[in-house]
């Protein structure tokens, strides 16, 4: 009887462990020419190489074959590829976030010694970023005014290697004469980053500007339209130029970042409706800033499409379209506490940081923490106008308007 259960037991053995060795090398392969609508998702750290001269032949300087995850993956190639054809360039790095495609752009253009410009009115992360981390390293930044083209010109340095840009301007959302900028920055030799997560590919194109005349780099942050659904974090790193991509490509590379296949396959998902919602979000928010900018609440809006935002005539000789953004600079009669109480009041719009997702979004802000010089005083409210019914969104503001006192 022992006898027999031991033989029992080793005839399962060797069953389990036959089972364990087929099922993880299983010679089974799909056939070829399956064909869907979304590209299949490719998830892998460890890439397998069919022999030794494979192994040693790997690159990732070009998108020949595969080596390693973290450097791309066919999911991963294909987000890349559409977001260079949506940006207009021709090389997309993918990165974490938005803010790590700056860093990565910093990073890899700056060295001790070198000096950076900062549009006085950028996101201010990536402001934050140089005062802090960027000057550890040596790197020095300023600040300009990018509605005055003749500050930045008198600020440029023979240190000055990469000028910053950003249109419209976050928050307050003055829209720059980028072809000045540009020419500017240009003729000093220094390269110019746009950060373009406004216009999203849609409302105008960073690198043809004017014939002949565009960005060297244009950083987004994917996690706002090309998502769209307010649930992925992604940023991305565009070019033109083989080089200047290569130079990105190796921090890139040495720095570790990469993105989840899961994350890209939601962008995948997402970019197909990507013009039609942008279209949506643009004219709903025109609809609602031009609601506010009768209110006798509101000493101005700020969006650029409205003839009274500044750099209204910029916007309008570059662009086609307008995000789905706009800000309120209240009155200055009312506090900031009673306009915290506005935005409390609100019950559609729910407080949040980031936008273009399909619920509307509301911040205030103190005009002084966004501007060395405000050219307003008193509080600034941000809207992200979603896909809500554009009747209630104004309903919403104007129930919540009690609440000013």
């Amino acid at each position: 009887m022992i006898g027999s259960n031991l033989e029992r037991d080793g005839d399962r053995n060797d069953r389990e462990t036959a089972h364990a060795t087929a099922l993880i090398h299983h010679s089974y392969t799909p056939p070829a020419g399956f064909a869907s609508v979304q590209p299949p998702v490719h998830k892998a750290s460890t890439v397998i190489f069919p022999d030794t001269k494979a192994l040693q032949a790997r690159g990732w300087k070009d998108k020949a074959g595969y080596s390693y995850g973290l450097l791309g993956t066919p999911t991963t190639y294909t987000l890349e590829e559409r977001i260079a054809t949506l940006e207009g360039g021709v090389q997309t790095l993918l990165l974490p976030s938005g803010l790590a495609a700056i860093a990565l752009v910093d990073l890899a253009l700056l060295r001790t010694g070198d000096e950076v410009l900062i549009p006085d009115n950028a996101y201010g992360p990536g402001k934050e970023l140089a005062r802090t981390e960027l000057a550890r390293w040596g790197i020095t930044h300023r600040c300009y005014d990018p509605m005055d083209p003749s500050a930045l010109a008198a600020m440029l340095s023979p240190a000055t290697k990469l000028v910053w840009l950003e249109a419209a301007g976050s928050v307050t959302m003055e829209f720059p004469d980028l072809s000045a900028l540009v020419r500017i920055a240009r003729a000093h030799g220094a390269l110019t980053a746009l950060d373009n997560t406004w216009g999203a590919g849609i409302a105008f194109d960073a690198f043809d500007i004017e014939p002949g005349l565009g960005v060297d780099i244009s950083v987004h942050a994917l996690t706002k339209y090309p998502s769209g659904g307010a649930d992925v974090l992604m940023g991305s790193v565009t070019t033109r130029d083989d080089s200047l991509h290569l130079r990105l490509k190796a921090v890139h590379m040495r720095m570790g970042w990469g993105v989840g296949a899961n994350d890209a396959e939601l962008l995948l998902r997402s970019l197909p409706t990507l013009a039609l919602r942008y279209h949506a979000h643009d004219q709903a928010a025109r609809r609602l800033a031009t609601w506010w900018s009768v209110r006798i609440e509101a000493q101005q809006v700020l969006h650029p499409a409205l003839p009274a935002s500044p750099g209204h005539e910029a916007w309008q000789r570059l662009c086609t379209a307008s995000a789905g953004l706009f800000s309120v600079v209240f009155d200055e009669r009312y506090s900031a506490m009673q306009v915290h109480a506005f935005v409390d009041a609100l019950r559609l719009f729910k407080i949040g940081f980031s936008w273009a997702g399909p619920v509307s979004l509301v911040v205030p802000y103190d005009l002084s923490t966004l501007r060395s010089r405000p050219a307003w005083r008193g509080t600034l409210v941000r809207f992200s106008v979603g896909l809500e019914s554009v009747d209630d969104l104004i309903g919403d503001c104007e129930q919540a308007l009690a609440a000013l006192g």
